[in-house]
């Protein structure tokens, strides 16, 4: 029996942080034993938001693909950079036909991350990226897409490309499926989306010392002042953290959190201890990497080569489809 496809990217935001782990790459990792997975650097995804990140792609995903690796995806599999096969853009550019403006304004996720920025205008990109993303996942026709539940809006819009493409020419892809995670988000140190932007966040290779301090830094509970108040773990990021990398002794935390016999100090020493242990595996393979990289070149070569063979062939029947190309 064939497995059924996954395509899944990331933006080329160098070395990954708890969320994005939690968030997805944890879930690559098992998806891979069940699924026929592609897993792609999303290097121009990168731009929509900022044009310059071009100048920092280059070292950013050699970082990023050593986490990958690192956290246990494996080399064989096709993992490649989208820039490097550009039948995604032309893919893109035919899809572009095929949605209106207004419906690509109402995407929520396109919505949070204008107010995020900050942003008084969108750049055309930006506003068409869940068209790239379409692109992306259709070439291959993956058959479901992990995301975390800030992004299943994304794969809604794919299904309306699939299925507006599939009536006007002919029946070429499948409308894929939202492959929810089941820890979608983890917040950051502040309570926060965790991200490098909000300078909230703990690196998955930070070493022992690093998590500590920056564990010292998280906002818990503000009615828990000292040892002896009564806590409420449900509003405490530590107790988040816990719940992700501690969970064995979750409950026991809880008790003993919302009885005040445990304070926030000692309470954030063994979750930044649980977190160091969790990834110590994985900042060994790290070093290993960091000092193979030549493989790490490799893995993408070839991954390229494997993505490109399947996005040609779609592209042909595209092009057979559509009469044009």
């Amino acid at each position: 029996m064939q497995k059924k496809r996954i395509l899944s990217g990331m933006r080329p935001s160098g070395r990954l942080h708890l969320g994005n782990y939690a968030g997805a790459l944890e879930n690559w990792v098992k998806l891979q034993e069940e699924y026929d997975c592609f897993y792609f650097v999303a290097d121009w995804h990168a731009l929509t938001t900022n044009p310059s990140a071009a100048f920092e792609v280059k070292e950013n995903t050699v970082q990023m693909i050593i986490d990958w690796l690192s956290a246990g995806i494996n080399p064989e599999l096709p993992i490649f950079v989208q820039s490097s096969v550009k039948e995604h853009a032309e893919l893109h550019l035919i899809f572009s036909m095929l949605i209106t403006k207004e419906r690509l304004e109402r995407n929520p996720t396109l919505k949070e991350q204008i107010r995020d920025l900050n942003a008084e205008t969108t750049i055309y990109g930006h506003l068409g990226y869940p068209v790239l993303q379409a692109a992306d996942i259709l070439i291959y026709k993956a058959n479901l897409v992990p995301v975390g539940e800030d992004q299943a809006p994304h794969v809604e819009i794919t299904r309306e490309i699939a299925r507006k493409f599939n009536q006007i020419y002919a029946p070429v892809f499948p409308e894929p499926e939202t492959k929810l995670t089941t820890f979608a988000r983890l917040p950051g140190l502040d309570g926060r989306k965790m991200g490098k932007s909000n300078n909230n966040f703990i690196l998955i290779s930070d070493p022992p010392e690093e998590i500590a301090k920056k564990v010292r830094m998280a906002v818990t509970d503000p009615q828990k002042v000292r040892k002896g108040d009564p806590g409420r773990p449900d509003v405490c990021n530590v107790f988040k953290y816990h719940q992700k990398f501690n969970p064995e002794e979750e409950l026991q935390i809880r008790k003993d959190c919302e009885s005040g016999v445990l304070g926030c100090v000692v309470c954030k020493q063994n979750c930044a201890q649980k977190i160091a242990d969790f990834f110590a595996p994985f900042r060994e393979k790290r070093v290993y990497y960091e000092n193979h990289l030549d493989e790490i070149h490799d893995v993408l070569n070839e991954g390229t080569k494997k993505a490109k063979a399947v996005a040609q062939k779609t592209m042909d029947e595209v092009h057979k489809a559509m009469k044009m190309g």
